[in-house]
């Protein structure tokens, strides 16, 4: 049970501001190059944070099997949904010149 609110709560400290910045556009003006396009990659993290909660809750409130599982599979989907969509933006990204 300790591991459920270790994990909730690292993921709420580190992907959850960063997610919700790069999504509102408030970034250090250095970092536009390099994190361009922002948003979706604000979206793509909002979406990799989003699996805690949905596996976290269900378990710590002692949810029947079934609520469970379903909470499961809709965080390994909007788990999937946030890597490819990182892996989109990253394809979008200006291509860095040396």
């Amino acid at each position: 049970m300790i591991w459920h609110w270790t994990g909730l709560a690292v993921f709420s400290l580190t992907l959850l501001p960063a997610g919700l910045a790069l999504v509102t556009g408030r970034i250090p003006n250095r970092l536009h190059a390099r994190l361009a396009p922002a948003r979706p990659r604000g979206w793509a993290l909002l979406g990799l944070w989003a699996t805690a909660p949905l596996n976290t809750i269900p378990r710590l409130a002692d949810a029947p099997p079934a609520i469970t599982l379903a909470a499961t599979a809709t965080a390994g989907a909007v788990a999937v949904a946030g890597c490819v969509l990182a892996v989109a933006a990253s394809l979008r990204a200006p291509k860095a010149t040396s």
